[in-house]
């Protein structure tokens, strides 16, 4: 019965918007790529629109909607550059909105590298750390947080590897060109699948939060599965859904106050 009330409750989200099918072009931060094509599922059932994606860095995705880029709506891997575009009259006011908190994870793919500490950054037990390029990916700039609350990083310095999303830092990882990587948590905890290697993750007082924003671009003003969109990311299954990929959401729990983190 439950389960009954909430699809309903979905269907009720979203009927002022599935009038006719249409498609809806998304700019999705990296680190919610995979995430957004399960809910991409769930959306399409519901609301008979399709989704279409195009992932990186919030960096390279704020330029690319700068430069005119079609599309409707942003989630972004932080809050600033959704604001910043609302500054800049891109988007439809009224419309942003968290739709996930993130949690950063220093990951190895070697088992028993990483100890629940972290103590391994410390250590010469790695000669290469990819992070997300901080002036571009959200989660990259968590990664120095993290290392300057730590006191490392000028020590690690010169052996950071920069990546150009958390996906790619992922990737750097995964093949062995670096040892230890900071990376997104919903990359390891893929539903169904235990993560592999060995990881921390990382306190969320070490960095200030990863709040990551949805919001209506103004090409996809008017545009029906681009409102639909919207609003299935407030439902009960798209939250369940995110939930599972390791991600809070807001009034899940608080976290340390970032006021105490200085950004990079």
């Amino acid at each position: 019965m439950k389960l009954l009330r909430s699809v309903v409750g979905v269907a009720c989200a979203v009927a002022a918007f599935t009038a006719r099918a249409d498609e809806v072009l998304v700019a999705v931060a990296a680190n919610f790529n995979a995430p957004l094509s399960r809910i991409a599922q769930g959306f399409e059932a519901a609301t008979g629109h399709k989704l279409k994606a195009a992932a990186a860095s919030t960096g390279k995705l704020y330029a690319q909607i700068a430069a005119g880029a079609p599309f409707e709506v942003l989630l972004s891997a932080d809050d600033e550059t959704p604001a910043k575009l609302d500054a800049e009259g891109r988007t439809v006011a009224g419309s942003r909105f968290t739709y996930a908190i993130g949690e950063l994870a220093l990951w190895s793919a070697q088992p028993g590298l990483v100890d629940a500490q972290g103590a391994v950054l410390a250590s010469d037990r790695f000669r290469h750390l990819a992070i997300a390029n901080p002036k571009t990916a959200p989660y990259g700039r968590a990664a120095l947080q993290t290392l300057r609350a730590r006191g490392l990083e000028a020590a690690v310095a010169p052996r950071l590897v920069t990546a150009e999303s958390i996906a790619q830092a992922q990737q750097f990882v995964s093949s062995g060109n670096a040892e230890l990587g900071f990376v997104a948590w919903s990359q390891l905890s893929v539903p169904g699948q235990p993560p592999t290697g060995s990881w921390w993750r990382v306190p969320a007082g070490l960095h200030e939060d990863i709040r990551q924003d949805a919001v209506l671009l103004k090409p996809g003003q008017g545009k029906p599965a681009a409102q639909a969109l919207l609003a299935y990311l407030r439902s009960e299954p798209a939250k369940a859904e995110i939930r599972a990929w390791g991600y809070r959401l807001p009034g899940d729990g608080a976290a340390a106050p970032a006021a105490a983190v200085k950004k990079p």
